[in-house]
């Protein structure tokens, strides 16, 4: 890790704790991103989708700025495998009533008891998968 890369990334998160924060405090709602997108494909709500365009924008500037590199997409998974992870955790979203950052970052800070318990399986079944797919595949 560079040395200012622990600064970027305490910036990040303190960016999607107030964000979050803010969601709350001013709409009553919490940054669930799966929930918002939900909601906006049900409902013509425009607070969702201004949300989930500032996601792309802060993406877009984050890289623009050189703050962000974007991935090599030559070290993916082949497509197939991508579409089946994607599914999956679409699937894991449901049965958990949320996503990682609804639990992770909005439950997580409420202390939410069903959303430490969610958090836990989402970052234990992470290391599960990757300990197989790097060492025993």
């Amino acid at each position: 890790m560079f040395e200012t890369q622990w600064l970027l990334a305490l910036l990040g998160g303190a960016l999607v704790g107030s964000a979050a924060l803010l969601l709350l405090l001013v709409n009553g709602r919490i940054a669930g991103i799966s929930g918002i997108l939900t909601g906006a494909l049900q409902s013509r709500t425009p607070w969702r989708w201004v949300f989930l365009l500032g996601l792309g924008v802060g993406a877009w500037l984050a890289f623009t700025l050189g703050w962000a590199a974007l991935p090599d997409f030559a070290a993916l998974p082949a497509w197939p495998w991508v579409a089946l992870a994607g599914l999956l955790v679409g699937i894991g979203t449901r049965f958990a009533n949320g996503c990682t950052s609804g639990h992770g970052i909005c439950g997580m800070g409420r202390l939410s008891p069903r959303s430490i318990v969610a958090t836990l399986t989402f970052m234990a079944s992470g290391i599960v998968t990757v300990f197989v797919t790097h060492h025993l595949l």
